[in-house]
């Protein structure tokens, strides 16, 4: 196999990105979690394509998961696992580069591979070393290079680790992607890696036969690694809001339409409300909101906020995505860059969102206010 396939970690290439609120060390964070999903070719069905974390079930050994037991999610995958004996939590997205179906290979046996071999490391990780979202990504790429049953493929790839201080690292490769949203407004998001239109960064494995075709004829595939991902860090605060995503999300939804979602759906459950002198309040209890069994104990089944926000942005970017006379990011990118071409409406593809809605475990303040 080629040397590539066994990638040496290469951290000095991408940029670290801190934020500027000091962190609170006197306070623990919990994470309330959920994804929700739909392949391109199948209608959604928000009380079934939803997922809820719960950090007490145990993670899946690797490939022990059947194609057929896979969520409907095509060629986009998933994980979310506690970080060891922590409190901490691991998740990730990866989004199976399609060009490989013209040579003979599923997508998804990559992505979803990586995904699993990046749950299982997360979750029985050493809790004496710290596992960083890129090394995570790291261990999970080598494995998936090193899983015969997996000969080709590639995706792109985004990891986060949220520790329990409330300090969220994000590694980013590709254009998959995060925004964070606070007190009803952007407070942050990610940038696209791509080396050409629709082109994104890419982690890969590359056959010998291809390689060999190459050197031959010509012609190059695309094999970053996960030392080419970007990170930033991120201190949290109660009632933060963030949301990974494939691009089945981020081509079809602009980041004020995912605002306007989160936002609604925040204020409807009683999550961000109208303080008295303007702006936004955040509740100071989240617990009734989030907690999947007190929302069945109500007989609102898994209508957590979490799983709101997962299946309402789902919703959105599956509706856009097949609406032909309302243009969207993808749209715009298009007529950026091929002025000529006469593309209107959304972009059908696989979609993918995972939504993490932070909660302070013990609140001794005022509610939390927007500025002015």
């Amino acid at each position: 196999m080629p040397s590539f396939q066994s990638p040496a970690t290469r951290f000095s290439t991408a940029s670290v990105r801190r934020s500027i609120n000091p962190s609170s060390p006197n306070k623990l964070f919990s994470y309330n979690i959920a994804a929700s999903y739909i392949g391109k070719d199948r209608p959604y069905d928000p009380a079934h394509h939803i997922f809820h974390f719960n950090p007490y079930n145990r993670a899946l050994p690797p490939r022990k998961r059947s194609k057929r037991a896979r969520p409907e999610s095509g060629q986009d995958a998933f994980f979310v696992t506690r970080l060891g004996d922590t409190d901490g939590v691991a998740l990730g997205v990866a989004d199976g580069v399609g060009g490989w179906m013209d040579s003979g290979v599923d997508p998804a046996d990559f992505s979803h591979g990586f995904c699993d071999y990046m749950a299982a490391a997360a979750y029985t990780g050493d809790n004496n070393t710290t596992l960083s979202a890129r090394a995570l990504m790291q261990t999970g790429y080598e494995a998936i290079c090193a899983d015969t049953s997996v000969p080709a493929g590639g995706s792109t790839a985004i990891v986060a680790t949220l520790d329990p201080k409330g300090v969220a690292e994000i590694a980013n490769l590709g254009d998959s992607g995060y925004i964070h949203l606070r007190l009803n407004a952007v407070h942050g998001y990610s940038e696209p890696q791509t080396h050409a239109f629709n082109t994104p960064f890419q982690l890969s494995i590359i056959p010998p036969a291809i390689l060999r075709r190459m050197q031959a004829f010509g012609g190059t595939q695309l094999a970053d690694l996960p030392g080419d991902a970007e990170v930033s860090r991120h201190n949290l605060r109660h009632g933060d809001v963030l949301v990974f995503a494939t691009d089945g999300v981020w081509d079809n939804l602009f980041n004020q339409d995912i605002l306007r979602v989160v936002s609604a759906t925040m204020a409807k459950h009683g999550a961000w409300t109208g303080g008295e002198a303007g702006g936004t309040e955040v509740a100071p209890d989240l617990s009734a909101m989030t907690d999947l069994v007190a929302a069945e104990s109500k007989g609102k089944g898994s209508n957590t906020l979490q799983g709101a926000i997962a299946t309402g942005l789902t919703a959105a970017a599956k509706a856009a995505s097949v609406n032909t006379k309302l243009n969207g990011p993808f749209s715009k990118e298009v007529k950026k860059y091929y002025p000529q071409e006469a593309w209107h409406g959304g972009k059908v593809d696989d979609i993918c969102v995972v939504t993490v809605v932070v909660s302070e475990k013990r609140i001794d303040e005022a509610p939390i206010k927007s500025k002015l």
